[in-house]
């Protein structure tokens, strides 16, 4: 079976200025339990101020502005799990408030550390988030 690219981006309109070069497009993370993903990711996302963006049978994304952020469960993804302390994505900083580390912990985020100014979350999968607070 073929899996659905994801939509383009939308495209700026008049109103809002275009990105920055530099700045992130999209960020997409393939994981092994989309249900739990979505479960865990959806409620902070919306906290952060995401907005639904696409919905397909193997993935979700949310968009704040023109980026946004894909999890999907591919049919091609290899076995054995997500280990932030491999090579590859060690974790996921974004701007947030106290009301996102509480909706990611309402989840069933674990919380890794709190400095005051930031705060570091686990997933049921092993994905790290920090949540920089101010």
């Amino acid at each position: 079976m073929t899996t659905p690219a994801p939509a383009p981006a939308p495209t700026p309109t008049a109103t809002a200025p275009a990105p920055a070069p530099g700045l992130f497009h999209h960020v997409e993370l393939w994981v092994e339990d989309l249900a739990l993903t979505e479960a865990q990711w959806g409620p902070v996302l919306l906290a952060l101020g995401c907005e639904p963006f696409q919905r397909w049978e193997h993935g979700r994304s949310w968009r704040l502005g023109p980026a946004y952020l894909v999890v999907e469960q591919s049919p091609a993804l290899l076995p054995g799990g997500h280990q932030r302390l491999r090579a590859g994505l060690n974790h996921l900083a974004v701007h947030g408030s106290r009301a996102a580390v509480d909706a990611a912990l309402a989840a069933g985020w674990q919380l890794r550390v709190d400095t005051g100014t930031a705060v570091h979350l686990i997933d049921g999968q092993g994905f790290e988030l920090e949540i920089v607070l101010g």
